[in-house]
């Protein structure tokens, strides 16, 4: 299915950039210098352009974002065959680069793996000239994602009132803290914060013992939980976006959504019944630790130390449906916990110290095989609680491929990097990584050349500092 707009830009002949202008004057003539529209996919170390099977081939994104929320969007969607252009500020580049652990060139290995399948061209948008580059390249694309405080666009002139004068069904995905509207849209938007005002963060911790709620600061997932979430509702409100782009180029209308992602929202969106439970009911949930509220038995259960490293074990145990439960007692020796005072899981909450005293009574007296070899052979949900190194070499993951080890640099001289494979996997696509997250401006003469700069006016801008 073709969701490429008509061509609203049709030439572009030499980009004549001048050093005194108020406004970067820039005269373009498509003809004399490209056969079609779409730069070339093939960065000069990478693999060859995927084939034109993949969901979203054909489609230009434009990254302006910057850290996890908006160029995860870019990495799902780029995973998927869209021609992912990241715009990044030369010398210093996206922070990720060096953020957490760093490889033996100085690159984070997580940049490597978010930054996969994308373009990278170095750009300063604090000057006219980098972001009349900006708009050249919006203005040739189908979506562009930012994740900039709101207002932070149209201070620019990139904002959509500006670039849909050219582009009129050009998408902007706009992720923020808070939206793009409401009194608190020019607040600074982090995850962290915005994860504690979803009310994500207070059910999340120990509950006190008399209130239910919480007691002491709550935990925090050890990952930018937030950001991902944010990134997943970005990269699904786009494919919605690019949809209806193609529903209204159908009926010869033009017209590009915008696509208002808030990382409160989208926390508030995993809330599940917080919202209506409350409403109809007055109740206020706090945290429960390992288990959940309201669904019996569900939790982590304590094993015998590893024998090997004496550290403690735990199992999570999944037997909350009637009859998973029966199996699970009957596998563990309580008979006497079946009947008609445990038959629904409304009867099983009134009574969950009982039940998770015996469970963990059971499971404490075993290493985490033998529990494992019962509780599978009885049909019951059960995990071990694992660390990166047994996630690596599990053997469900390696069947499944859903790690992969990802070549940097070229065969031969650089090394490989494992990632988490980019996910869901669809029957009969043949997404992959086609090379993993390129040094900071790798593609920007390669960009800037598909936009009709000759090697002097590239050379003449890197100088100036306006690209790198």
């Amino acid at each position: 299915m073709a969701l490429t707009p008509p061509n609203s830009c049709q030439s572009i002949a030499a980009f004549k950039v001048t050093r005194n202008f108020s406004r970067r004057a820039i005269s373009h003539d498509i003809a004399s210098h490209h056969s079609t529209r779409r730069m070339s996919t093939v960065a000069a170390n990478t693999s060859p352009t995927p084939s034109g099977d993949l969901p979203l081939s054909g489609i230009r994104v434009l990254e302006l974002g910057q850290l996890i929320a908006g160029p995860f969007c870019g990495q799902l969607l780029g995973h998927f065959g869209a021609e992912i252009i990241k715009v990044e500020p030369p010398s210093t580049g996206d922070p990720l680069r060096v953020w957490r652990e760093l490889d033996i060139d100085g690159t984070s290995p997580w940049f490597r793996s978010l930054a996969r399948n994308k373009k990278s061209i170095a750009i300063d948008l604090r000057k006219q000239e980098g972001r009349e580059i900006v708009r050249q390249l919006a203005v040739r694309s189908d979506v562009i994602i930012e994740n900039f405080k709101p207002g932070t666009l149209e201070k620019w002139g990139l904002g959509p009132q500006e670039l849909h004068r050219e582009n009129p069904s050009l998408i902007f995905t706009r992720v923020s803290g808070y939206g793009q509207t409401g009194p608190w849209a020019s607040r600074p938007g982090y995850a962290s914060v915005c994860e504690a005002e979803s009310g994500f963060r207070f059910i999340n911790g120990q509950p006190d013992p008399n209130t239910g709620l919480l007691s002491g600061p709550p935990t925090r997932p050890n990952i930018s939980l937030g950001d991902s979430v944010a990134g997943l509702h970005a990269a699904f409100g786009t494919v919605l976006a690019l949809l209806s782009k193609h529903n209204k180029a159908s009926r010869g209308e033009q017209g590009g959504e915008t696509v208002d992602v808030s990382i409160m929202e989208s926390m508030l969106n995993l809330m599940e019944g917080i919202v209506p439970e409350y409403d109809r009911k007055g109740k206020v949930r706090g945290p429960s630790g390992s288990s959940v509220t309201g669904i019996v038995p569900t939790n982590a259960y304590p094993c015998l130390p590893s024998p090997s490293t004496a550290l403690p074990t735990y199992i999570i145990i999944g037997a909350n449906g009637d009859t998973l439960y029966a199996r699970l007692m009957h596998a563990i020796g309580r008979e006497d916990l079946v009947g008609m005072s445990y038959a629904r899981n409304h009867h099983r909450v009134a009574r969950q110290g009982e039940i998770e005293e015996a469970i963990s009574a059971w499971t404490s007296q075993r290493q985490v095989e033998e529990v494992l070899t019962i509780l599978e052979g009885a049909g019951i949900p059960v995990g071990r609680v694992v660390g990166v190194k047994e996630i690596v070499e599990g053997e469900q993951v390696k069947a499944r491929g859903a790690v992969e080890d990802v070549q940097v640099g070229r065969e031969g001289e650089g090394w490989t990097v494992k990632m988490p494979r980019v996910f869901p996997v669809l029957k009969g696509c043949h997404a992959k990584t086609r090379w993993a997250g390129p040094d900071l401006g790798a593609h920007t003469e390669e960009i800037l050349g598909e936009l009709g700069l000759n090697v002097e006016s590239i050379m003449r801008l890197k100088e100036e500092g306006i690209v790198g």
